[in-house]
């Protein structure tokens, strides 16, 4: 009769594990002194303010820009402020998605919106530009919108007219603003690492709500 042998196989050693996954996290804004407390510079800001809190220094040039990076719960996390000037952000995002080799759904664009009251912040994937010709440019640079947005409101101008419009958005806060863009700063910074921990549906259910600043001060 036939005997039947069991092998015990030792595990093969030599195998790398799996890298962990990466996420490129991109703060828009312009570069320059006379931009830097604008509107139009709050992605930046909230990019600033999470590499702050997680230790990821933003200073390495790399991609047409300033890059940083670090590992969170095992995610290799990418920061990203282009320096282009904001109508021309997708050509250095273009070329660090290139190098990083991710998806569309591994890129977090940061940035501020006319469309959304000072004061909100609203999460989601894909979509149109809304009038930001930074995410314009990275649409038309990817060659599609499937990336995650995190759209800081500023509000829309107190007077009708482009110029009225520019003025807004590349000023800067005053009185009573400039306390709640702080707050939504830090409250945007919050929500970025809890997408990286929890995942994008949680701070999607978190911070896509009116008292949403209440909620992460409360984490």
């Amino acid at each position: 009769m036939p005997v039947c042998v069991i092998r015990r196989t030792e595990p093969d050693v030599s195998v790398t594990p799996s890298p962990p996954s990466e996420l490129l996290v991109v703060g828009l804004g312009n570069p320059g002194r006379e931009y830097a407390e604008s509107r139009h510079n709050l992605g930046w800001a909230a990019v600033d303010a999470f590499a702050r809190d997680a230790g990821i220094e933003v200073s390495r040039k790399r991609w047409q820009g300033k890059v940083g990076a670090g590992t969170i719960t095992g995610t290799k996390v990418w920061l990203l402020e282009p320096q282009t000037y904001m109508n021309e952000s997708g050509r250095s995002v273009k070329k660090a998605l290139h190098d990083l080799e991710l998806s569309l759904d591994r890129v977090w664009v940061v940035h501020d919106e006319l469309d959304i009251p000072l004061g909100r912040l609203r999460i989601r994937v894909g979509g149109s530009a809304a009038g930001n010709n930074g995410v314009r440019s990275i649409i038309g640079a990817l060659g599609g919108d499937g990336f995650v947005r995190f759209r800081i409101g500023i509000g829309k101008a107190a007077h009708k007219g482009s110029a009225a419009g520019v003025r807004h958005v590349l000023g800067g806060f005053r009185g009573p603003d400039a306390e709640v863009a702080s707050q939504v700063v830090l409250g945007t910074a919050r929500a970025i690492r809890t997408g990286i921990e929890e995942g994008l549906d949680r701070t999607m259910n978190r911070n896509n709500r009116e008292d949403w600043l209440e909620e992460e001060h409360e984490v």
